[in-house]
């Protein structure tokens, strides 16, 4: 695949929890500010996204994958998904984020390739579908680029079910492919 050169993808594996909820923090409080409140994306952001990636790569399942990309041994982005999550709209791409510097790089594109890819191999269902905060713009247009359809509006889940990390009632737009394959 061509894009980001130097980058390398491959399984995502206990040792990569930290530095998953790191960039997986920093990606938040960039991008997630005014919809999280400040005082979690400045606070618990952290420590609530070592839980979580802590939890899903110590003991993988064989209903999720998750893709790192490194470049020169450091991790430049992961994405994860949840395959057969919804009966309509099949696999959940439920995370795809690139450290800052590195956005517009095609490791974004590549990442989400071997998401699809993986769907496909692995899903009953051939759809793939995301959540994406409607303040997101950037990463809409991203999602459309690559054929991504908006196909609905509804309120953001609270992270961690904990209703004070969030500022008011903020949305999230469903993006999908009805065939994984197509990306």
């Amino acid at each position: 695949m061509e894009g980001a050169p130097g980058v390398r993808l491959r399984r995502a594996g206990a040792d990569d929890a930290v530095a998953i909820a790191h960039l997986h923090a920093d990606s938040w409080r960039r991008h997630y500010r005014g919809a999280y409140s400040d005082t979690f994306l400045d606070g618990d952001v952290l420590e609530d996204r070592l839980a979580t990636w802590g939890h899903r790569l110590a003991s993988p399942s064989s209903e999720t994958f998750t893709v790192v990309a490194e470049k020169e041994s450091t991790l430049v982005g992961f994405g994860h998904v949840v395959f057969d999550d919804d009966p309509t709209w099949g696999s959940l791409l439920d995370n795809l984020h690139v450290i800052h510097d590195a956005h517009r790089s095609g490791i974004g594109t590549r990442l989400l390739a071997s998401v699809a890819e993986a769907a496909v191999e692995r899903a009953s269902n051939a759809g793939l579908y995301l959540w994406v905060l409607e303040q997101n713009v950037a990463a809409q247009r991203f999602y459309q680029a690559r054929g991504g359809v908006f196909v609905e509006r509804a309120l953001l889940d609270p992270p961690g079910g904990i209703p004070s990390r969030m500022n008011g009632s903020p949305l999230k737009l469903r993006y999908a492919w009805p065939r994984s394959s197509a990306l």
